[in-house]
């Protein structure tokens, strides 16, 4: 064998180990809780996929709960776990919107937790409990431009124990997208991570009420 293909191989082999890391369930730092603002979403792209969500009167549902590394994450890992059945993804619909949605994030993130997919979405039920969503955001009656810091703001607020570089707010398209709060894995705040905590800057993004 050449050395030089002796050499590449030797550098592939000793990558592999950092590089599958990220995909061993099981192995994460802290979790981020997503909050995504239904009406926005059904405007941005619910409505034109007709999806069940936007039939109904959600505000901040859950997108997910999402095992973190300090510095990225990991997604879609190997698990001995059996993926959940229909009937149990159709039950999260009251906080996901729909039972797809929780399929999805099952497959990407909780197969990461090294949970059963039964543990996991009990564990994403609990957290998204511990949160208090604002209730001046279901007052609204038509829709407003607002600056993404009085979302946080407002979360901030509701959530006394909560710090600002644990909650961060994201946007899209020019409107209001999600809020994200990261929590330890007993579910305590914690501070994001440098990656996650990018604070959207809009001084006039676009909040849709509830229909």
């Amino acid at each position: 064998m050449h050395i030089w293909l002796r050499t590449v191989l030797a550098a592939l082999f000793l990558a592999s180990p950092a590089a599958a890391k990220n995909e061993i369930a099981g192995e994460y730092d802290y979790f981020v809780l997503s909050l995504s603002w239904s009406p926005n979403w059904c405007a941005l792209e619910g409505d034109a996929r007709n999806s069940p969500q936007c039939d109904a009167d959600h505000g901040w549902i859950m997108h997910g709960l999402w095992p973190q590394f300090h510095r990225g994450y990991p997604s879609y890992c190997r698990t001995i776990e059996r993926p959940p059945p229909r009937s149990m993804t159709a039950d999260m619909a009251d906080i996901m919107g729909t039972g797809g949605l929780a399929w999805h994030q099952w497959n990407k993130h909780g197969s990461c937790t090294g949970l059963s997919a039964r543990a996991y979405y009990d564990l994403s039920r609990e957290a998204y409990a511990r949160v208090t969503r604002p209730p001046v955001f279901r007052k609204l009656d038509k829709t407003v431009k607002l600056p993404a810091s009085v979302v946080e703001d407002a979360f901030l607020q509701s959530n006394p124990a909560f710090e600002p570089d644990g909650v961060t707010v994201t946007c899209r398209d020019g409107h209001i997208q999600e809020v994200r709060i990261c929590l330890s894995r007993d579910l305590n705040p914690v501070p994001c991570g440098q990656d996650v905590v990018r604070d959207c800057k809009m001084k006039n993004a676009i909040f849709t009420p509830l229909r």
